[in-house]
């Protein structure tokens, strides 16, 4: 019998072509693979589930998945490994144009793990997103759902279209976390504490938002919190957002057992256990936007940041 891991990811994992005024440079990256990397650099047991072909920019994204950790099951066999042009502006934000085919087979082999997570193109781009939704309903019984829409608007279509396919997902998902940018996309003129009071009447256990300098709520039926982003010196913003996903995540694991376990601590999150969590989670985020690309901290690297601001 196959081991039970701590967390499965489905979704795309692809090379940025990151452009600034310096020049252009390839990066391994993807939202899905990124969130699954700061899983693993946290010494979580964590799979992705994503199309990766076996050429020369396969290879880099293998090395630095396994470099982390991460076990990569490669879904079809794609012609040619995903790519996306990341043009980063002088406040080191990034804006991406894709070229990938998210065509999965039917059914998707998952990996059993108590956190099943995706989100991102995987969700919304055609025809894998419909098998990406498939998967969310058949693990639902098994895993804790947690779910990143990471809106791509070159690749979503239309927002009303968009909105009932993360509508859909944020119903059958216990943890959803978005960026207020995406909160805005979907739902013009919403505040985001609405945004992510709907998805929890919705039936979402848990529900963030992350606004980069400006901080994060969370939202759940107990509580409504809100958090300061930790100050940092931002070199780029690429997988700040995963990064913070993969240590709530990882945050999560660590209150409870099973998947049952792990559902009813998500749902009875309130205003003195919520907290730490996202604390947690943006202090490993800051960490990652001091860094070139999108490398996450270990766990020790968490822990040296706290002791430092203990001491302090």
């Amino acid at each position: 019998m196959s081991r039970e891991l701590d967390v499965v990811v489905l979704g795309e994992a692809l090379i940025d072509i990151v452009i600034t005024s310096a020049g252009a440079a390839e990066r391994p990256g993807g939202s899905p693979a990124n969130v699954t990397v700061a899983l693993g650099r946290l010494g979580r047991d964590a799979a992705l589930v994503a199309r990766v072909a076996d050429d020369d920019r396969g290879g880099v994204l293998r090395a630095w998945l396994s470099a982390s950790g991460v076990d990569l099951h490669t879904a079809g066999d794609p012609e040619r490994t995903a790519t996306a042009r990341a043009m980063i502006d002088e406040r080191g934000n990034a804006t991406y144009d894709f070229d990938i085919d998210w065509t999965l087979p039917s059914p998707v082999e998952i990996p059993a793990a108590r956190i099943f997570h995706t989100g991102s193109v995987a969700a919304t781009l055609a025809p894998g997103a419909a098998e990406v939704r498939a998967a969310v309903e058949r693990t639902r019984d098994t895993a804790l759902i947690s779910y990143d829409p990471n809106i791509r608007p070159a690749l979503t279509g239309g927002v009303a279209d968009a909105r009932v396919r993360v509508e859909a997902i944020v119903a059958l998902s216990d943890v959803v976390k978005a960026s207020a940018e995406d909160a805005a996309w979907l739902y013009p003129g919403v505040a985001p504490v609405e945004v992510a009071r709907e998805w929890v009447a919705l039936g979402a256990g848990l529900a963030v938002i992350t606004d980069g300098d400006a901080g994060s709520l969370g939202v759940t039926a107990h509580a409504t919190v809100e958090i300061p982003a930790v100050p940092t010196l931002v070199v780029d913003t690429v997988g700040a957002g995963d990064t913070f996903m993969g240590t709530l995540l990882d945050g999560i694991l660590n209150i409870a057992g099973d998947t049952t376990q792990l559902r009813a601590a998500v749902r009875a999150l309130d205003d003195a256990t919520l907290p730490p969590l996202l604390h947690r989670a943006a202090a490993a985020a800051a960490i990652t936007v001091g860094r070139e690309g999108m490398d996450p901290p270990t766990r020790e690297d968490l822990q040296r940041s706290a002791a430092s601001k203990e001491s302090a």
